[in-house]
């Protein structure tokens, strides 16, 4: 599948599921050498985390734990507030945490979470995320460690990323093609 449309909007392929494999078997052999040792916590950041994080800990060959958060955002006049709607369940004082995100936009949510994590104690974060825009932060993060793919403005599709809640589903990426009839 090349194209694919929802509603009407048009999307083609970006980056493929073979791609997308490779960059994470190599993300998982660095976890894995770096944090070999130390017994990390992998926080999830659902819903988009999904299929990333389950093809990432295939590719984590160490002890490790797992747990998940949701997020949700309202948008409002002055600054999009963000409320956690499910927690860690696990003790992380003194823990090495490593948060999963599917992309990092803004990075207003990303933010939040590692706030909410250093409250907790955390002996440290590190971020691993399979897509990035780094011209749409909003924040300077000194601890984003792992990156899949850094992508411009691009509106994607597909591997845990959705748009109205279709698409998650699939195993490329997609980004979508601006309309050109005015």
């Amino acid at each position: 599948m090349k194209h694919i449309q929802i509603d009407n909007l048009n999307f083609e392929l970006f980056i493929d599921y073979e791609q997308i494999k490779k960059r994470i078997r190599l993300m998982g052999i660095d976890i894995s050498m770096k944090y070999k040792d130390k017994n990390p916590v992998f926080i999830g950041v659902l819903n988009g985390c999904f299929m990333f994080m389950a093809d990432l800990m295939k590719e984590v060959h160490m002890a490790c734990e797992v747990s998940f958060v949701k997020l949700s955002s309202y948008h409002g006049t002055a600054q999009d507030q963000i409320k956690e709607l499910l927690g860690v369940g696990i003790d992380l004082a003194g823990r090495e945490v490593i948060i999963v995100e599917d992309i990092i936009d803004t990075g207003n949510s990303l933010q939040h979470t590692i706030e909410a994590l250093e409250r907790m104690n955390v002996a440290s974060i590190a971020v691993c995320a399979l897509l990035m825009k780094p011209e749409c932060l909003k924040h300077t993060f000194d601890n984003i460690t792992y990156v899949g793919f850094e992508i411009d403005r691009e509106f994607v599709v597909g591997y845990g990323l959705d748009y109205n809640g279709q698409c998650r589903n699939l195993a490329d990426i997609y980004k979508n093609i601006p309309r050109t009839d005015t």
